[in-house]
């Protein structure tokens, strides 16, 4: 019985390290469509956002949201990878805007790489931390969902309104949040909450994103040197 009771216990400890290996693989993996895609964004004329500065920004969030819900679907199988890099190649197209605004920044491109190496340091520092711990963060699950909430409601608001420190006050929240779930993610995979890692690397890439679209928006508001 203790033999049997050590194994299992083996086992389920090979099958976390399996999903965590696994996640950071394909993790790495979605970097490479989504430069892809950035550098495909960076080629579009995204004018009509300024067109239409309210329903653009909602039509993109569309098409992502459709894109979520079938890597979803499909997560058991080889399709869910398929869909998770499509997802990531979009991704990286949806930076357009953002990077088009930014190179047109004298140090734009020294923000971009800031913005990335800041995004990098933060990953690697709380997934390190929750890794190396294995402490459970699941406790913050209820607390972290609120919170996304209020942040759409407030970004959502924002695109009627237009203020830019109410701009830069959700991007700074939204990285702490963000970070907040890195660990939570971590610990969802590390403690087994979560043994698909179609999933667990999907839930990694949508904060690794998020922290670097909001800390390239406050170092331009705050560093940029326009013309």
């Amino acid at each position: 019985m203790e033999y049997q009771t050590i194994s299992q216990t083996g086992s389920l400890a090979f099958e976390k390290n399996k999903v965590l290996r696994n996640t950071y693989m394909m993790l790495a993996l979605t970097m490479v469509p989504t430069v892809i895609g950035a550098f495909v964004g960076l080629s579009i004329n995204f004018s009509f956002m300024a067109l239409h500065p309210v329903m653009a920004p909602l039509l993109m969030f569309g098409a992502m949201l459709a894109m979520l819900f079938g890597v979803t679907a499909l997560r058991n199988s080889v399709w869910g990878v398929v869909m998770l890099l499509g997802f990531t190649f979009v991704a990286g197209v949806f930076l357009g805007p953002i990077l088009q605004h930014a190179l047109h920044l004298r140090n734009g491109a020294q923000l971009v790489g800031m913005a990335a190496g800041g995004t990098g340091l933060i990953f690697f520092s709380l997934a390190a931390f929750a890794t190396v711990t294995k402490k459970d963060f699941s406790f913050m699950g209820k607390f972290l969902f609120i919170g996304l909430i209020l942040l759409l409601i407030a970004s959502f608001a924002n695109l009627f309104f237009a203020i830019p420190a109410l701009s830069l006050t959700i991007s700074a929240v939204a990285i702490l949040l963000f970070s907040a779930y890195i660990l939570y993610d971590i610990s969802q995979i590390v403690n087994g909450g979560e043994t698909n890692y179609v999933m667990a690397t999907l839930a990694l890439y949508l904060d690794i994103y998020n922290i670097f679209v909001n800390l390239l928006n406050i170092l331009m508001a705050l560093t940029g040197e326009r013309d």
